[in-house]
């Protein structure tokens, strides 16, 4: 019940914070938020292939023994869940893939990190804009077998296990992220240990997406002091997620943001 009211309480403040197009003053963040806006309007269908696959998977009753490494789920929480249920709470909508795929689309994209898979539907979509490789991180071999049903390009490389070993594993040989999708301990030393380890890869024209940053007190502790960090140049609230910006031009700016 705690959870409930906080999120409620999250949600009003962020209602009441929100800014729109018109009151952005910086012609770099107004031109990002406006041509995202249209971005979103032009697609509101979503990748129609995409969504087909989801449609599947909604209808799919059978259940699956599921690991979680992280805050797991507040609406599916058992051992055992069901495909038809793992997406429908615990995947982005079509606004919210498409929101990461358009700021995936704002970097080089040559190297794209996916900090859980879940049953493949972000990945799709970022996938369509990922020029180089796409790795994608995930804890339960049962989910991430979902997400393999349909076949994906060959630039998407599927990474099972603990994403605090497997995350460092696979940084080492990879000389920098260009865009990074952080969704998947949802707690505050996950989502903090993930930043961490990539920062460092982290180069100015990247951009990071924080998946649920008001889901629990927990997130939003990370996500302010992710916020706070010295790298950190610009961030972008949308409630669901946060996107942060290292390089941008002005002085150090936090927005809350609706779409």
């Amino acid at each position: 019940m705690g959870n409930t009211f906080f999120f409620i309480r999250a949600f009003l403040i962020h209602w009441l914070d929100k800014e729109d197009t018109f009151s952005q003053q910086s012609p770099f963040i107004f031109q990002i938020y406006t041509r995202l806006v249209q971005f979103l309007k032009e697609n509101k269908s979503g990748n129609l292939e995409i969504e087909k696959f989801r449609e599947t998977l909604l209808k799919d009753s059978s259940t699956i023994p599921v690991l979680d490494l992280g805050a797991g789920s507040k609406k599916v929480p058992e051992a055992h869940r069901s495909i038809s249920r793992i997406t429908r709470y615990s995947t982005s909508n079509i606004k919210f893939a498409q929101l990461y795929q358009y700021f995936c689309s704002l970097t080089p994209a040559e190297t794209v990190i996916e900090l859980g898979t879940c049953v493949g539907i972000s990945t799709r979509y970022l996938s369509e804009k990922t020029k180089g490789r796409l790795l994608t991180f995930e804890g339960s071999e049962e989910i991430q077998n979902i997400a393999r049903r349909n076949p994906l390009p060959a630039r998407t490389e599927f990474i099972l296990g603990p994403i605090e070993k497997t995350l460092p594993e696979a940084l080492e040989s990879i000389p920098a992220v260009d865009f990074a999708l952080i969704d998947a301990n949802h707690t505050y030393q996950g989502t903090i240990g993930s930043f961490n380890t990539l920062v460092p890869k982290i180069h100015p024209k990247a951009i990071v997406a924080i998946g649920d940053i008001h889901w629990t007190p927990e997130m939003e502790k990370a996500w302010e002091e992710i916020k706070s960090r010295p790298e950190v140049r610009l961030t972008l609230d949308f409630f669901e997620c946060g996107i942060v910006f290292f390089d941008t031009p002005g002085k150090k700016s936090h927005l809350v943001l609706d779409i």
